[in-house]
């Protein structure tokens, strides 16, 4: 391209205002600006914030935590556990959650997932996964699992997937690594290794129990 060219082109966007026009125009993918789904009867729309000056919480706009127990994530959680980016995440919503197939599970404290979680998590946290946790077979009912305690039959069990606050987080590793041990199908489990840290920084919508929806 010649520079005239170039020069010429330059000078017909900025008189269409494309630059303006983009800067406004906040979507999730090209040809997608929101995301719906529902849950339990309940509807959830996903957007991105419109706000082009809008900033992380302070919380996650954190580069620094002290390690451990906050180590960087590896990118796989465990083998055959398959990890998902966000759209991904979206497609995990209006899918198996909205079919009522599969569940999100935030495992990070209450008072964390209180303050704003991804729409239509579940608010279960890692330590309640765990072995030592006399109450976790009840838990693992309720995802689907059937059978005696001690031999439990996960075939009917609820595809999930697992996210904490970020990929420096061990939570949700954790969480899945538990899974596993107790018997849960690899192929059932996935891992949201971006975590809250990653949602918001997208500007992607959240809820809080001061702001359900």
């Amino acid at each position: 391209m010649s520079r005239s060219t170039f020069l010429a082109l330059a000078t017909c966007a900025a008189s269409l205002g494309v630059g303006s026009a983009l800067a406004d125009d906040v979507r999730i993918t090209t040809f997608k600006d929101a995301v719906t789904f529902s849950m339990g009867g309940q509807t959830f729309v996903v957007n991105r914030d419109q706000n082009t000056r809008a900033t992380v919480p302070q919380d996650f706009a954190l580069t620094s935590r002290a390690c451990p127990p906050n180590c960087i994530q590896p990118m796989i959680a465990a083998d055959g556990v398959e990890t998902l980016g966000e759209l991904e995440l979206l497609g995990f919503l209006t899918g198996p959650v909205s079919d009522s197939t599969g569940l999100l599970l935030d495992v990070r404290a209450p008072a964390d997932f209180a303050s704003g979680a991804v729409p239509g998590a579940v608010n279960v946290p890692a330590s309640t996964l765990s072995d030592e946790n006399r109450y976790r077979t009840d838990i693992l009912r309720a995802l689907g699992a059937t059978g005696d305690d001690d031999a439990l039959d996960f075939s009917g069990a609820m595809a999930l997937t697992l996210y904490a606050g970020g990929p420096w987080s061990p939570d949700a590793r954790n969480a899945i690594i538990d899974l596993l041990e107790a018997g849960y199908p690899s192929e059932k489990l996935f891992f949201f290794r971006s975590g809250m840290q990653g949602w918001v920084s997208l500007g992607l919508t959240t809820v809080s129990s001061q702001n359900p929806g």
